[in-house]
């Protein structure tokens, strides 16, 4: 008791630590700065932390409601009114949550429905729809439903040789089909094969999903700013630009649709983990969270090794500048560590997580750390290495990936090194593969329609402006660090430092390497606009970042602190019925608009082949096709549309060789040593008249093949062949005597790859 009531100004001087350490403290605090010397102050700054981190929690716990009631009882509260003020603000904060995130997904149900006339297709109509990756990921749930029991289809999964011709592959690990077990388990278990359609099972669960993730970042803003208002203009800033938060219209099972759901709660418990002077009760539960979502989300989509190394790249920041708890931030470099091991192990084995720069870099840290630690203190080594932390680091981490890489057997991706170099200018090539890749939108620079839409809803704006003051808070922050000021235990409001605010440096941090991702390869643009919303949101309904501004311009004919509160109620209000006014009419007119899309050619060659074509067929043509051929009939295809493996990567390449200027021999050589019997010609592709010039598949082609010199002007070298799907056509020889055309629409020519080879004319 006598320590509860020792007066305040007494514990911060002492740096939250027992009396015994207060006044060594202070003298080193009455030393000369000497420059601002970095390494003393630093080390300092941990020490405070880790003492901060060590204090009793039943004890803080304690004081919190006692330090409480006395405020209250200036103000003449009683603590039975603040209680029921506390309770009535989380409880209509979380309805508020929780029925945004569902507005949101039957939003997404309505604008589907409305789209393609979902409830008056038939099966074969509905499942056109998904096209390209997204059409095989829905075949394998299909095949798991056929299936006599689950354990015997995860076994054909698992063991696949009717997918893909000549080839067997592990399709769950390869193709990341955790989402469609888990789906298939909940469609059987729940007993909804008679209450409900498994398609519309499988499209409510991502629509689901997606609520949740309104619902994350909706949390997010909320804790960072203190009022759920500022959770309400995150979900209107995400509905108005869901062209650019997300890719749910275009594709519904694509990986990133199931994972970044879990990543948005992960980073929602994380911002509350990294709070100072949270209770235990809360911060258990944060670290649980954290812990869940991580692994969740480790095990939904393959390249979220990459995505949590941006993660830990910002937490590294944050920490190397001592601006938060150094044992929170090693707790969650631990739950890396710990996601990643077990993801390996239920991945069969999956070496990419082993070679990943998120591991290289968590053991680099631990170690640098360790050494650090078991340093003694005050000595010409402890000091330089603290100077010399981060440099340590990336050392170590780079060292440690290439020494595994060297020694772990893996097929990491090694195409994405080879796209990075050319998209750096750092190489060239005529390869078919990369500059195909290079073509696709979403891997180029964003346009300039992107940034004129986000400055339209008033988003981009309002992101700078909050950044930018977060960013000179940090920044001095960070100096008073160096210069040996410790952080205030507690930052209050008329402090003016939200730079102090742990989890707000974290998310400055986070954005900005987000955005230089964005600025490269406009389909991270995904992954960076739900958190511009966030924090722009964040930032009009904060006082504290009112108040960091007020500081700085040093207002006196107003008070401050209450010019600050009434702008961060008033200026998200007046955004809020402005995008209401412009863009809520745009919105119901989405939904209250009949779209139709049909595709009849589509579905005539479907049901053509489920009709005429033999059970043991194997059809080729383009890998986009061959996708919604092995999810309409069921039929073997010779490539799918998947570019995580350099085998089925090759395997394109090659069929793709139809739309080249190729011989008639050559092209049957290349099908019939893929076992294939039937060609699929798509009209679009051979006659494409593509906006950007070079980027056509039947140029690339000419490019790889070395019928078109890429220099100035483009000028064609000879080929003695003409465009194969164009020579074909003309039912001449040689073409007839490879190939019998056996069905043709507006759209496609499928063509019998004969057996016996005729060379009458």
């Amino acid at each position: 008791m006598r320590e509860r009531s020792r007066p305040r100004g007494r514990r911060e001087a002492g740096g939250g630590a027992g009396g015994a350490d207060a006044s060594p403290r202070r003298e080193r605090r009455g030393e000369p700065a000497a420059g601002c010397g970095h390494g003393p102050a630093m080390e300092e700054g941990a020490a405070d932390l880790r003492q901060r981190k060590k204090q009793n929690c039943t004890e803080s716990d304690k004081m919190a409601p006692e330090e409480r009631n006395k405020e209250n009882s200036k103000l003449g509260r009683s603590p039975k009114y603040l209680l029921i003020q506390r309770f009535a603000k989380l409880f209509f904060g979380c309805l508020a949550a929780v029925t945004s995130g569902m507005m949101y997904a039957v939003y997404l149900s309505t604008y589907h429905e409305r789209k393609f006339w979902f409830s008056s297709r038939q099966e074969l109509e509905r499942e056109i729809t998904f096209q390209g990756d997204s059409a095989i990921y829905y075949s394998f749930y299909k095949e798991l439903l056929k299936a006599p029991s689950f354990e015997r289809g995860v076994y054909e999964l698992t063991h696949n040789n009717k997918t893909i011709s000549l080839k067997t592959i592990n399709a769950v690990q390869q193709m990341t089909l955790y989402p469609e077990l888990i789906a298939s388990v909940l469609y059987q278990a729940s007993g909804s094969e008679e209450v409900i359609e498994p398609v519309y099972f499988y499209i409510g669960i991502v629509f689901g999903l997606q609520g949740i993730y309104v619902t994350a970042l909706f949390v997010t803003s909320w804790v960072m700013s203190g009022t759920w208002l500022a959770g309400m203009l995150t979900v209107a800033w995400f509905i108005i630009n869901r062209t650019d938060t997300t890719r749910i219209d275009y594709s519904i099972p694509s990986r990133e649709n199931w994972a970044l759901p879990y990543f948005a709660c992960q980073v929602a418990a994380l911002t509350g983990y990294l709070k100072k002077n949270l209770n235990c009760s809360a911060e258990k539960f944060c670290y649980l969270l954290v812990n869940a979502s991580t692994y969740t989300f480790m095990m939904m989509w393959e390249y979220s090794h990459y995505l949590l190394f941006v993660q830990a790249v910002s937490l590294f920041l944050l920490d190397s500048f001592a601006l938060a708890q150094t044992e929170k931030v090693h707790e969650v470099y631990r739950i890396y560590l710990f996601s990643v091991i077990v993801g390996y192990l239920l991945q069969f084995e999956n070496s990419a997580l082993l070679v990943s720069p998120l591991l290289s870099l968590v053991v680099a840290l631990m170690l640098s750390k360790s050494l650090q630690m078991n340093m003694k203190k005050s000595t010409f080594v402890s000091r330089l290495l603290k100077i010399m932390y981060i440099y340590l680091v990336l050392t170590v981490a780079v060292t440690l990936n290439f020494l595994l890489k060297m020694f772990i057997p893996h097929k990491e991706n090694g195409h994405l090194l080879k796209f990075i170099e050319v998209k750096l200018g750092l190489n060239t090539t005529k390869n078919f593969t990369m500059n195909w890749l290079l073509c696709q939108e979403s891997l180029q620079a964003p346009s300039q329609d992107f940034f004129l839409r986000l400055t339209q809803s008033s988003l981009l704006p309002f992101y700078i402006l909050v950044l930018i003051i977060c960013l000179f808070s940090v920044t001095q922050v960070i100096f008073r660090r160096i210069c040996g000021e410790p952080l205030k235990e507690t930052v209050k409001l008329e402090d003016g430092r939200i730079g102090e605010r742990p989890e707000i440096v974290y998310h400055v941090i986070h954005t900005i390497l987000l955005g230089c991702l964005a600025m490269c390869l406009e389909g991270m643009k995904y992954l960076w606009t739900p958190y511009v919303c966030m924090l722009a949101a964040f930032g009009v309904c904060s006082p504290e970042l009112w108040m960091t501004l007020f500081k700085w311009l040093r207002l006196k004919a107003v008070h401050p602190i209450l010019l600050a509160l009434i702008l961060s109620m008033a200026v998200p209000t007046i955004i809020g019925f402005s995008l209401w006014k412009e863009f809520f009419p745009r919105i119901m007119t989405e939904l209250t608009e009949l779209q139709e899309f049909y595709d009849p050619d589509t579905v005539e060659l479907m049901t053509w082949i489920k009709r005429q074509a033999p059970v043991a067929a194997v059809f080729a043509g383009s890998p986009q096709l061959m996708g919604v051929i092995k999810l309409c009939t069921g039929w073997m295809v010779s490539s799918l549309p998947l570019y995580n493996d350099d085998d089925l990567l090759k395997r394109n390449e090659n069929i793709y060789q139809i739309y080249s200027k190729r011989s008639a021999e050559d092209i049957y050589k290349i099908l019939t040593s893929y076992k294939a019997n039937f060609l699929v010609i798509e009209d679009s592709i051979c006659n494409e008249v593509g906006p950007v010039r070079g980027c056509r598949v039947k140029d690339l082609l000419d490019i790889a093949n070395g019928h078109v010199v890429c220099e100035e002007g483009d000028n064609y070298a000879y080929s003695k062949y003409g465009r194969f799907c164009h020579e074909i056509k003309m039912n001449y020889s040689p073409y007839v005597n490879y190939f019998t055309r056996v069905y043709w629409n507006r759209s496609y020519f499928v063509y019998r790859i004969n057996t016996v080879i005729s060379f009458q004319s």
